[in-house]
Parts: C-alpha cells; sequence; structure tokens
C-alpha cells in the first residue's frame, strides 16, 4: 500500500512539473518557434511536445523544413528563443563554416551530417561538397554532449567574435587532462590496458601536431608563437581543455585518411565518447570560466581593405 501510494506520489509530482515546463516563461512552450543548436550550428525548429523527464524539462522538436527524421527530443541548452540577437549568431556561425575553406565539410553535424544519397540540395545547404558527402558514412562519428557543443561556440565568439584570447599556460594542460582520466580509470577499477594509454599518448600527439596548423583561430596565431618561443616545450604541456576540445572537431577528419579496420575504429569511437564525457563531467574544473588573456582587435572584411 505504500508503495502505491508512493508510486502515485511520484507520478503526480511529474504530472506537476511537466506542466510546469509548459508554463514556465523563462523555458519553452509547445508550438513555439525557437532556434536549436545542432553540431555547431543553430537551425529554427518548432517545439511539438513540451515534458518532465529525469529532472528536467525536455522538448520534442520539428526542425523547420527538414524531414520528420531528424525530430528529437533536446533539453533546454540546445534551445534558445528567437531574438535578434541569437539571429545575428546563427548567421555568423553558417557564414564562418561556409567562409572557411579549411572548415568545409569538416564541423560534425550530429544527425544533419550529410548522408549519402541524400542529394545536393542537403549537401550544399550546409557547405560540404560532394565528393566529401559520399566518404561522410566513413567517418569515425562522434557524439558531441550538447554542454560541450555549447562550450564550443560560445569558445569561437569570444575569441573570432569579440578578440578575448585565454590566459596561457593552462592549468591543467592537456597532459595533465590526459593523466587525470587514466588515474579516474583507475581509482574506479576499469580496465586499463595497453589500447587505452595507446589512444591517450595519440590523442597528445595529433594534438601538437595540430594545434598550430588546424586548432588556432586567427587572433591566436601571434600568441602561439610567442607563447611557444618563450616557453621552448610542446603545445599539450601549454593549451588546456578548451583546445584539446577543438581537437575532437577535427578528428573524424584526421583520421579518415588512416587504414583502421572497422572493429578498431568503433573501440577508438566508444573510448573517445568515454573521455568526451569526462571533459563534460569536468567541465567546471578544466575550462576557464572567464577569457582573462591578452585582448586583440579584430578587423572586419571592410577594414583589411
Amino acid at each position: 500500500m505504500g508503495t502505491a501510494n508512493s508510486e502515485a506520489k511520484d507520478e503526480a509530482i511529474a504530472n506537476f512539473d511537466g506542466e510546469e515546463c509548459k508554463k514556465d516563461s523563462t523555458q519553452f512552450s509547445e508550438g513555439e518557434k525557437v532556434l536549436a543548436y545542432h553540431g555547431l550550428l543553430i537551425y529554427e525548429a518548432k517545439i511539438q511536445r513540451a515534458e518532465f523527464r529525469k529532472k528536467e524539462c525536455k522538448y520534442f522538436v520539428h526542425y523547420l523544413g527538414w524531414s520528420k527524421n531528424w525530430d528529437e527530443w533536446v533539453g533546454a541548452d540546445r534551445l534558445m528563443k528567437v531574438t535578434e540577437a541569437n539571429l545575428e549568431k546563427q548567421r555568423k556561425l553558417f557564414k564562418y563554416q561556409n567562409g572557411d575553406k579549411r572548415l568545409k565539410g569538416h564541423i560534425p553535424q550530429g544527425k544533419l551530417k550529410v548522408p549519402i544519397g541524400r542529394g545536393k540540395k542537403r549537401k550544399s545547404e550546409f557547405g560540404v561538397e560532394d565528393k566529401e558527402g559520399e566518404e561522410a558514412e566513413h567517418l569515425l562519428k562522434l557524439q558531441m554532449p550538447g554542454i560541450l557543443k555549447k562550450q564550443l561556440v560560445d569558445d569561437w565568439e569570444l575569441i573570432s567574435q569579440l578578440g578575448k584570447l585565454i590566459k596561457l599556460p593552462r592549468s591543467p594542460n592537456v597532459e595533465e587532462i590526459l593523466k587525470k582520466y587514466l588515474e579516474f580509470k583507475l581509482k574506479r577499477g576499469d580496465m586499463v590496458g595497453d589500447s587505452l594509454v595507446e589512444v591517450l599518448n595519440g590523442l597528445r600527439s595529433y594534438f601538437d601536431k595540430a594545434l598550430p596548423a588546424l586548432l588556432l583561430y586567427k587572433a591566436e596565431r601571434e600568441q602561439y608563437a610567442e607563447v611557444i618561443s618563450e616557453n621552448n616545450t610542446s603545445p599539450s604541456s601549454i593549451y588546456g581543455a578548451e583546445h584539446l576540445l577543438r581537437l575532437f572537431v577535427k578528428l573524424p577528419d584526421l583520421l579518415a585518411y588512416t587504414n583502421m579496420e572497422e572493429e578498431a575504429l568503433n573501440v577508438l569511437q566508444q573510448k573517445l565518447a568515454d573521455f568526451l564525457r569526462f571533459l563534460q563531467k569536468n567541465q567546471s574544473s578544466f575550462f576557464v570560466s572567464s577569457y582573462d588573456g591578452p585582448q586583440v582587435e579584430i578587423h572586419s572584411k571592410a577594414q583589411k581593405k
């Protein structure tokens, strides 16, 4: 009898909170048009349903202009109100992806990533060339947690748009974060074999080689030259989680040119996904809360001319 009462009480609370999701003006309501993060970009969407799930409000969204196959449940952290400021952020992100040839087709789009046989129209909308669309199914598929996607977008906006830089050297740096992850796995009693150590060493190696060529925004290049010459050491001992996270955006394409068997690729994918969860769990201690490095001047294209 007590159990039945308890279950009824829990259900009542869930129903009450579900209604509160729909009524709370600070949240979102059914039928409302919103802007939704998907991958690193922002899309127009409409909320079909709002429910209270796992102690938080969840929203079932339909991406406007897309098949219902893309409809999904998302948290409030993936949604934004339709305001001029947020629309401008959406335009800047699309312009950034389509304007930088090095990034064309290289930013993971989650489920909206171009699949084979979807047609040229969908490919062109997201700046993905036809030949790359054919290869997309063979790339490593990493699902970036929503909180970390927002971290990437905020990082880009603060540096590329506002000219703020991260104070270097960082603590913890990339080397220390990789060690902390290994210690975490050992402390939890997980099986830690040579393969995991090899993956972590590989991440550090990829990071050191990729950072100067692929992981820096233009505004950061002068700072990189100065800090490397002053410290005479590897990037992984100077830079931290902010730049390490950018590597995960590039990994699918960097690994596309390796001859890995499908089974090995699946194992690697699982290990990298677990590492991303570790970064998410430790976001407050691994990522900076404010960008208090040297300020740089951001020039527009008009100013350059």
